[in-house]
């Protein structure tokens, strides 16, 4: 029984620390996306940027996610203009913390 209870608090203050540890998850709508290669081209361009940690394109919903690295950010102007610079226009830009 110890031995699940020292299992069950491991697994609790890992997922605290995980959750602390957390960065921001931005949501970007975009306009011009229909191909696997818009998609590549825009993973290609945020994936060489520090701050992101992860970058997911969804070519049905047309969504862009970005994960930042815990404590970084990038501003909506600079997520704009690399949107527009790869050729498409930004319709939103939605920020949440991921859990």
């Amino acid at each position: 029984m110890t031995f699940f209870r020292v299992l069950f608090a491991s697994a609790i203050l890992l997922a605290s620390t995980a959750y602390a540890a957390a960065g921001q998850m931005v949501n970007v709508q975009v306009n011009g996306l229909v191909c696997d290669f818009c998609a590549r081209s825009l993973e290609a361009k945020f994936g060489e940027r520090p701050e992101v940690a992860s970058i997911d394109v969804n070519l049905d919903t047309k969504i862009i996610s970005i994960g930042m690295n815990a404590g970084k950010d990038i501003d909506d102007a600079t997520i704009r203009s690399t949107v527009t610079e790869a050729g498409f226009d930004v319709v939103t830009i939605n920020r949440a913390t991921t859990p």
